[in-house]
């Protein structure tokens, strides 16, 4: 008899314990992740090597279950966010998936047009079409396209820009129909498609996709950057700074270890980022000794202040350089003493 008490508590537990791992809430939860060396991301055709290396910094984030919810509770570099301040509204998991991954790309493009253009080199773009990001629920596009989609013709034209492409589509009335190329897992699809009008947008008519341009960017010598399982915008700093590197005779690197953090705009503007906190952990458990934190003007909420704080807090001897440009890291790197 006490067997059998003993069986089912110990199978009451493990029901209890593996629902408790499954059941999502309404929450994501963020923390350290790693601290990756660029060179072997980043290849720039017969680039100069280097002897210490720049390093891209990254969190984890997932789903909450009830476990990591609690451990994060419990846990002061742990992040918890609730899912709208995560995904923008409507947005499925497929979607959020697709734009951090253009967010990415996006990056990536920035990043090599800062780098060439700073070590004097050329850089061309070949537009490719529109990028689907998302589907808005309840217009005609929904079912039909999907995050992911490439269209690359309107009835049977090609564009310039998603401008061009807006400005076609805003031109025809509630109703009309459009026919759509695009490519879907490297399958070339057509579809046509009536317009709406927006509901908070009067006036205005479309598909109901959410869209941005798909370009290639043509640089000489060749740059290739696989980040095929790295989402987001936040490692386009050090990405140039990488690029650059390879692109230069000079080492900038001087054989330190430096990570770091920071969106990049085309004119290389360094942003601010998420879980500044829990990148400063993954690079000092990297063994990094120099990290650029995005200072955001010397604003009192910047993350280079909160970057400055966590690293007082851990206890790192990782010298933490505040940065609003590219060329401001530049600057700091030239000053550096080679070891």
């Amino acid at each position: 008899m006490r067997n059998k008490f003993v069986v089912r508590s110990f199978l009451i537990i493990v029901i209890l314990l593996v629902g408790g791992s499954l059941y999502s809430l309404p929450y994501y939860v963020s923390k350290p992740g790693k601290a990756m060396e660029l060179s072997p991301i980043i290849e720039v055709e017969n680039g100069y090597e280097e002897k210490g290396s720049f390093m891209l910094t990254t969190v984890r984030m997932g789903k909450a279950n009830i476990y990591s919810y609690l451990l994060a509770k419990l846990n002061k570099y742990e992040e918890i966010y609730p899912v709208e301040v995560i995904r923008s509204e409507d947005e499925t998991d497929e979607e959020y998936n697709v734009r951090q991954l253009h967010l990415m790309a996006s990056s990536k493009l920035a990043a090599i047009e800062v780098a060439y253009e700073a070590a004097g080199i050329p850089v061309n773009y070949q537009y490719r079409g529109v990028y689907v990001l998302n589907v808005i629920p309840g217009m005609p596009a929904e079912d039909k396209l999907q995050a992911g989609d490439r269209v690359f013709k309107v009835d049977g034209k090609e564009f310039k820009s998603s401008t061009e492409f807006v400005s076609y589509v805003e031109n025809l009335g509630d109703g009309q129909e459009i026919a759509l190329t695009f490519e879907r897992n490297q399958v070339v699809k057509e579809v046509t498609i009536p317009l709406k009008e927006f509901e908070d947008r009067p006036g205005k008519v479309g598909v109901g996709i959410g869209l941005v341009d798909d370009k290639e960017i043509i640089v000489d010598p060749v740059v290739e950057v696989e980040t095929e399982k790295i989402g987001g915008p936040s490692a386009g700093t050090m990405f140039a700074l990488e690029i650059y590197n390879q692109l230069t005779v000079d080492d900038y690197t001087k054989g330190y270890e430096i990570a770091g953090t920071g969106t990049i705009d085309p004119e290389g503007n360094v942003g601010p980022i998420g879980g500044i906190e829990q990148k400063i952990i993954a690079a000092d458990k990297a063994g990094a000794e120099i990290f650029f934190a995005p200072n955001e003007g010397g604003a009192a909420d910047s993350n280079y202040r909160a970057a400055s704080a966590t690293a007082k807090d851990i206890g790192t001897n990782m010298k933490i350089v505040p940065i609003d440009t590219f060329s401001e890291a530049i600057a700091y790197l030239q000053s550096l003493r080679a070891k």
